[in-house]
């Protein structure tokens, strides 16, 4: 024991590190180049949609236009893009449903059930990953036909998810091997049943995953152009992608118009990328589980 008389040691405050990050010139500049190769073309599309008909083969795409017209904008407007809208987000929307219905309890299944079957199961399951859409349009499309989807939003809707789920059942798997084996003995123990543990430990535990699921689906779905194009004719199921045809006639484009209405139907898709990218990125990251 210490004595009074004993000097007491002076506790000496820790310093803290200061990490400095020391100027990269090179990633700077390759930053601005990037920054240049996708600005630029953002903004060649949206001045030459804000460009005269008549002017629009005859100016610099890069400069900018003496006088500036709404027009374009407003031929789309009321040339059905409302309509092209609603069917997009719809086939989106179900897109979306489709996948997480399916594939969160896929992956689930896949991360407990530790059998020589579902294993097998499972990497059959993501072999879908390398086949190609255009390798399988032609059964894609007797298939359709045969169900009598033909020139219907099903007809793209089902294709779409079946052709999305590969990758998401790949994100959420990895996102599930990152939960904890005690919790799941711990909700055993407590007599949880294997639909409990999915609905209260697995889906609030794996928000991240299933968010980007959310966004990569809905990406497939919102620039889908092949399945569109061949499952659909009329007017009716067409979509955002497909309603640029309106602008393409025998005997010439409407460019400014052409690219109003990809400006405008590129809008929706990158506001919900502005607001959940952080979620995107973060579970894209953990794709490769423990």
């Amino acid at each position: 024991m210490k004595t009074a008389e004993e000097p007491v040691e002076e506790q000496r405050p820790r310093r803290r590190r200061h990490w400095t990050r020391r100027p990269n010139p090179l990633a700077g500049l390759g930053s601005l180049l990037w920054l240049a190769v996708v600005i630029v073309p953002i903004y060649a599309m949206i001045s030459a949609s804000l460009t005269r008909q008549d002017k629009a083969l005859g100016n610099n795409a890069l400069k900018s236009p003496t006088d500036p017209t709404f027009a374009n904008y407003n031929t789309v407007l009321h040339n059905g893009f409302g309509h092209f809208l609603a069917n997009t987000a719809l086939v989106a929307a179900a897109v979306v449903g489709i996948v997480l219905v399916l594939c969160v309890p896929l992956a689930y299944v896949a991360v407990r059930t530790r059998t020589v079957w579902s294993s097998a199961a499972f990497r059959l399951f993501l072999l879908g990953v390398a086949i190609p859409a255009q390798a399988v349009v032609v059964p894609l499309y007797l298939m359709i036909a045969k169900l009598n989807l033909y020139d219907s939003l099903l007809a793209v809707i089902l294709p779409t998810a079946a052709f999305a789920m590969p990758v998401s059942v790949l994100i959420l798997t990895g996102t599930l091997r990152d939960i904890s084996e005690d919790l799941y003995e711990a909700m055993a123990l407590d007599g949880a049943s294997a639909t409990r543990m999915l609905f209260q430990l697995v889906v609030p535990l794996t928000k991240g995953g299933i968010s980007t699921v959310v966004i990569y689906t809905a990406l497939q779905a919102w620039n889908g152009f092949l399945f569109p194009l061949i499952f659909t004719q009329s007017d009716g199921p067409r979509v955002l992608t497909l309603g640029l045809f309106n602008y393409v006639s025998q005997f010439g484009v409407n460019i400014p118009a052409l690219l109003a209405s990809v400006v405008l139907s590129g809008i929706p898709i990158f506001a919900v990328y502005l607001v959940a990218r952080r979620a995107l990125v973060g579970g894209l990251m953990g794709v490769g589980g423990k």
